[in-house]
């Protein structure tokens, strides 16, 4: 525990040294009893103050200090507890994410070592329930364990802060992600412990932390393996930074990150062979069993599954493999099914990245030096893969689930007189003008699209309760209705460059009276350095189309040109945003 790092000493400890462990439980008691979340925020991450610190405040609370002790026997770990003031009776579980980070430094088999994680309740000023996290290291005498103890008294690897997460959804834990990040916390792993129900991800503390800790920890309730996965492809050690003996070397960082290609592949050959389908949840099924299943070869079969198991997709159990939920969104049948977008990711655009430097050094998209033509009109030629590509788009609909209680449309929707008007440019097959129809009874809508599309559209629309508010128009961007109350660009932009951009503009401000609302949803690029799922389909949206991601201010700029003010931009999931333009 780093206040008593004074008195620790570098000397091998006994296994049944836990005089130093009682002193390690009870200074951490001590401060989990005195801290007050907002000032222990502050000094964690220096420079933090004002608004942000409220909103983080607000979004996460002080829950505990970790320390990692190593008791011979359950009955010396509960004496020990007992002999601080802490409960004896905690019940105890097994820590996956310790087990497995102890197992890393001291390069042993994660089943010998036997780790153990306990949170004996204690107050905190406000009254509030806080936790000593403890975790406990068995350490029988003769184990051949002792070294492992030493080393980890002298250097606390495990001995943290955690602030538990409130509202644990997507978009809040990215949002606390990159404000950590952006006040100098570095991403240090973390994992999903199935036997709690819950993710953590770690940080180093900033250089200038006030405290004495060096690693803070944020818990959210649930299986966030999805964000936990972006996570830790940013637990690298930056330039500068001298790296602690647990972290990777930069061979080791650089060959995971050159294995971002096969990754891909795996997720793409695990919805071709349709495993999801033939899988669940709940049971457990044995790659043999699933190999007859999907027709596929078992002992290759058993080495996909093993990878799929290393990036959360599926968990292996003693009855098997069993899909984790994110492994469900690769299933055709579930709720916001990913499916294409990895049948997509793993087909033409993966074959159109490979010719990325062409991109770079012409400035062409290599999806156009691959193919001769750009990819609108490779699809269009193409009616299966055109198809593909649609339900890709709305595989992505969960940036929309917020979109329909933006205030443009309630008030659009509760406005007295006449109906108002929302007009979809170029809106695939309808998923979102039929969310905003659905949740709003008094609009009407039109949704404007090329012929080939239409037809999807009006089955979609059809078979929902907007489908009789619903008008459609065949056409371009040219096309634009005139009239409307709300007009609505959802990732369109970002397919193409500034001047098709100010085109596309053009037509909407010429269409719109001058009451009328324009909604644009994009990512928005960060001004800073902060990781972000823009920069990801920046590169993307280059290679592919010839597009791009922008800021805000970007934006604004492009809608400026044709007479139009960026009024705001609210956060979607997914990374998205919604940018508000009017007339001033």
């Amino acid at each position: 525990m780093p206040a008593t790092r004074a008195t620790t000493t570098t000397t091998p400890a006994t296994p049944a040294n836990t005089g130093e462990d009682v002193e390690r439980l009870s200074a951490t008691a001590g401060f989990v009893r005195e801290q007050d979340t907002a000032v222990l925020l502050s000094r964690v991450l220096p420079g933090l103050d004002g608004p942000e610190l409220r909103a983080l405040t607000d979004q996460c609370r002080f829950a505990h200090a970790a320390v990692l002790v190593f008791p011979p026997d359950e009955h010396a770990l509960r004496t020990d507890l007992a002999a601080c003031g802490l409960s004896a009776d905690a019940r105890a579980q097994p820590s996956v994410v310790v087990r497995e980070r102890l197992a890393s430094r001291h390069r042993r088999n994660p089943a010998d070592l036997d780790v153990r994680i306990l949170r004996p309740v204690v107050r905190g000023p406000g009254e509030e329930l806080r936790a000593v996290e403890v975790f406990a290291l068995t350490v029988p005498p003769d184990s051949g364990l002792s070294g492992i103890a030493a080393e980890e008294r002298r250097l606390d690897h495990e001995a943290h802060l955690a602030f538990d997460v409130a509202r644990p959804d997507p978009l809040v834990l990215r949002g606390l992600l990159a404000s950590f990040a952006r006040h100098g916390a570095d991403a240090d792993g973390g994992g999903y412990n199935p036997h709690e129900d819950g993710t953590v991800f770690y940080f180093t503390a900033p250089a200038d932390t006030k405290t004495t800790y060096r690693r803070v920890e944020l818990y959210a309730s649930g299986d966030h393996r999805d964000v936990l996965t972006e996570h830790l492809g940013r637990s690298l050690a930056p330039a500068g930074r001298a790296r602690r003996p647990d972290e990777p070397q930069p061979a080791e960082t650089l060959l995971w990150l050159l294995t971002g290609a096969w990754t891909t592949q795996a997720l793409a050959a695990c919805a071709r062979l349709r495993l999801p389908e033939a899988m669940n949840r709940h049971t457990g099924i044995h790659s043999s069993e699933l190999a007859r299943a999907v027709g596929a070869h078992p002992q290759s079969l058993a080495t996909l599954l093993r990878y799929l198991a290393m990036l959360g997709v599926v968990s292996e159990g003693p009855d098997g493999f069993r899909l984790t939920d994110v492994g469900a969104l690769l299933d055709p049948e579930a709720p916001g099914s990913m499916r294409p977008l990895a049948l997509m990711y793993g087909g033409p655009f993966y074959q159109s990245f490979a010719h990325l430097t062409h991109t770079v050094r012409s400035g062409h998209p290599g999806f156009d030096h691959l193919y001769g033509e750009n990819h609108f009109d490779h699809f269009a030629r193409d009616p299966e893969l055109a198809t593909l590509f649609d339900q890709s788009m709305v595989s992505s609909a969960a940036m929309f689930d917020a979109l329909p209680a933006h205030p443009v449309l309630t008030a659009a929707a509760t406005a007295p007189g006449r109906p108002r008007t929302v007009v979809d440019i170029a809106g695939g097959t309808g998923e979102l003008l039929g969310r905003i129809l659905t949740a709003h009874p008094t609009l009407r809508g039109i949704l404007l699209e090329r012929p080939q599309v239409l037809a999807a559209a009006r089955m979609h629309l059809s078979a929902t309760d907007a489908g009789g508010r619903c008008g459609y128009r065949a056409g371009d961007f040219a096309d634009v209705p005139a009239g409307a109350d709300v007009y609505v660009l959802s990732r369109v932009l970002h397919d193409w460059d500034d001047d098709r951009c100010r085109t596309i503009l053009r037509h909407c401000a010429d269409a719109m009276p001058r009451h009328a609302d324009l909604l644009i949803v994009e990512r928005l690029l960060p001004t800073d350095a902060a990781p972000s799922l823009a920069t990801a389909w920046d590169l993307h949206m280059m290679c592919n189309t010839g597009g791009r991601e922008r800021t805000a201010d970007h934006y604004a700029r492009l809608l400026d040109d044709h007479g139009l003010e960026l009024v705001g931009h609210t956060p979607l999931a997914l990374g998205a945003h919604a940018l508000h333009a009017r007339r001033p």
